[in-house]
């Protein structure tokens, strides 16, 4: 039987709240900073004054196989940074701040209103309606502010004044920070009765044994229970607890554990990811690689330290693995090359020192192969997921890219992954595997299983309505990449003139004109209609016929020189159109032939034969996919977001 790697029991809140002040109990470094308001300490207060639980503690004994670096409780003196734990608080981090904060501390609470406003306060109980069995106990709560006097009239009227010990007695109001020193406030306020209302002493002693039996002696008498982990929990079964405990907030991530366990050996990972002061962070120098001058943030914006760190462990574990093959171990012997999260927790500060900047130029060299794929927002990036490997592929062969049949093979490892729609999912696998297969591949290897897995049906342009799609964002891609012209201005779409001149996808056959004609959406919205042009060339085309606005750009119009008809042809041939079936408006023959041209771009890209499959309905593929997108950003409806919206929308995502 599997032995249990936890005990439970009950503590006193008194000796938890002084293994806090002592050091002996603290946090580990990835555990957030308090940020309990005035309304939920007030609430705690009350639970325990009438000895209500306020739920479970969990500790991890220290000592064990995992380190973190410890940090005490917001609070407590210095000298509790210098004390090693004996254990560190995993959940009940905000309980017991608070707690150790309005009771032990002895001084002014730093705490935020409901409104979000930062407040100091002093925290009282109403002795009289604390008794009250009418009143609520939160009720009987309150705080007051620094220096103790409650004010009205804007801070002209006094209504109520604690600053000395007198004013409390006088008014009844006992400091919940004298809550475990109770017998010398009781001791004063004895002594301030004999000799200032001797007749009202019994009265008052009686009121202060109430109080002090129903209210005081919950708080000296309360019990905790704590789990208390011992020191051989694993790191995933920490990072596991965690999470489960941690419903209520932001999820912990491994990059946080790891954080803690770096600090422990003296690594600062977090200011290494996120920069301090002038410093400037590994994420913010992703963030900036190749910033195109129209652009807020690069390509490389949302690769996650996760990533970063996955694309080490990947280098890590394989060397694991080559050490384990070169003593002459096979098969099921040889570790995994892999990147979870369980390699991630496991992952030594040796092997992120000895990889952090060839990891770093991989991602930096991605932002530049994406470039050359005419990929330059986030927006129109197919997979995140899939910066991944392409990272850790460039990082392992370096300059090898450069040469022209790798870097071929790249880009057609890279096309195969978008149109196979294979990074959507579970992508552990397939990361580690093209990490292996890709170099080797480029090597003389055989196809990568990425390659390999590859397919497309012809049919699938029908179902391409919507950016969620990344085969949707590959074609855009490629039409730029195969040197797409402007309808109005001729020119190509590099990234000058991406950003410069607003292009996004628009449609060929105006939506406008589709539904007047009784074209339904489910096949005018497909991205054979669509196409990447110019917010301004979008304008002009508006809800007319393709015959209309091709006229009107010939004529010219104000500042608008003619365009010669064989010229215009020319740029719409390069976005795989044939220019005859536009301009009579021939719709249908116009999507199978644009069908047909693209299905022959993608075999390109892809290196791959596609079998066109005209009996196949995509009515089923197109309401998921519709379900998809209408979930997560509303009805799609790309010629309204084209006309303003999607504009702004390039902005803010570019």
């Amino acid at each position: 039987m599997a032995k249990a790697m936890f005990k439970t029991n009950p503590i006193l809140l008194g000796e938890l709240l002084t293994d806090c002040e002592k050091g002996k109990l603290q946090l580990p470094d990835f555990q957030r900073s308090w940020v309990w308001d005035e309304e939920r300490i007030r609430s705690l207060i009350a639970s325990v004054s009438r000895a209500f639980p306020v739920g479970a503690l969990m500790t991890l004994e220290t000592g064990g196989g995992v380190e973190f670096k410890p940090r005490p409780v917001e609070g407590a003196p210095g000298v509790a940074a210098e004390q090693t734990p004996s254990a560190l608080l995993l959940d009940g981090q905000q309980r017991m701040t608070s707690l150790y904060q309005v009771t032990l501390r002895k001084q002014v609470v730093e705490t935020v209103t409901p409104k979000k406003r930062q407040v100091k306060r002093w925290f009282y109980i109403d002795i009289e309606k604390a008794l009250d069995p009418l009143v609520d106990r939160e009720d009987a709560i309150f705080g007051v502010p620094e220096d103790r006097v409650i004010r009205s009239d804007f801070g002209r009227k006094t209504e109520l004044d604690l600053s000395t010990r007198i004013g409390e007695f006088e008014s009844l109001m006992f400091p919940v920070s004298m809550v475990f020193d109770f017998p010398e406030w009781q001791k004063e306020f004895i002594n301030y009765f004999v000799k200032e209302e001797p007749d009202n002493l019994q009265e008052k002693w009686a009121l202060l044994t109430a109080f002090q039996e129903q209210i005081v002696d919950n708080f000296t008498g309360y019990h905790v229970p704590v789990i208390a982990l011992d020191k051989d929990t694993s790191k995933e079964a920490v990072c596991v607890v965690f999470e489960k405990v941690n419903t209520g907030g932001k999820a912990l991530d491994a990059f946080e554990l790891i954080t803690a366990m770096y600090a422990a050996e003296g690594y600062e990972l977090r200011k290494d990811w996120f920069g301090e002061g002038t410093t400037v962070g590994r994420q913010a120098r992703l963030a900036r690689t190749h910033r195109l001058a129209d652009a807020k943030s690069g390509i490389l914006a949302e690769v996650s330290n996760t990533d970063f760190l996955h694309v080490i462990s990947l280098f890590h574990t394989r060397e694991k693995r080559r050490d384990a093959a070169a003593v002459g171990k096979t098969g099921k012997e040889l570790p995994q090359v892999i990147g979870n999260r369980q390699a991630l927790l496991n992952l030594p500060l040796s092997a992120y020192v000895k990889y952090q900047d060839q990891v770093e130029q991989g991602f930096v060299a991605a932002a530049k192969f994406l470039h050359r794929l005419h990929i330059y927002r986030i927006f129109d990036l197919p997979y995140q997921t899939q910066i991944i490997p392409l990272a850790a592929i460039l990082a392992d062969i370096g300059d090898d890219v450069d040469h022209v049949t790798n870097h071929a093979k790249l880009v057609n490892w890279y096309w195969n992954g978008v149109f196979g729609e294979l990074y959507g999912s579970t992508t552990e696998n397939r990361i580690a595997k093209d990490f292996i297969e890709v170099p080797e591949w480029m090597r003389g290897g055989p196809e990568p299983t990425t390659v390999l897995d590859a397919s497309f049906r012809a049919e699938r342009l029908k179902t391409m309505r919507m950016r969620l799609s990344a085969a949707y964002k590959g074609v855009n891609a490629l039409l730029m990449l195969k040197g797409a012209k402007d309808f109005r201005s001729g020119q190509e779409f590099d990234h000058t003139v991406f950003f410069g001149e607003n292009v996004d996808i628009h449609h060929i056959f105006p939506k406008k004109w589709c539904e007047t004609n009784g074209i339904q959406r489910s096949v005018y919205d497909s991205i054979i209609n669509k196409t990447p042009l110019s917010f301004r060339t979008n304008r002009i085309i508006g809800g007319e016929a393709p015959s209309h606005y091709l006229a009107g750009l010939e004529r010219g119009k104000g500042n608008a020189p003619v365009i010669a008809a064989g010229t215009l042809d020319g740029y719409l041939s390069s976005h795989l159109i044939n220019p005859n079936l536009l301009r009579s408006d021939e719709f249908e023959a116009f999507m199978a032939d644009r069908k047909r041209q693209l299905v022959s771009l993608i075999e390109e890209a892809t290196g791959k034969s596609i079998p066109v499959d005209d009996v196949v309905s995509d009515d089923i593929s197109r309401a998921d996919l519709d379900a998809e997108f209408e979930a997560e950003f509303g009805p799609d409806d790309d010629e309204a977001l084209s006309n303003g919206e999607e504009a702004r929308l390039t902005l803010s995502t570019s």
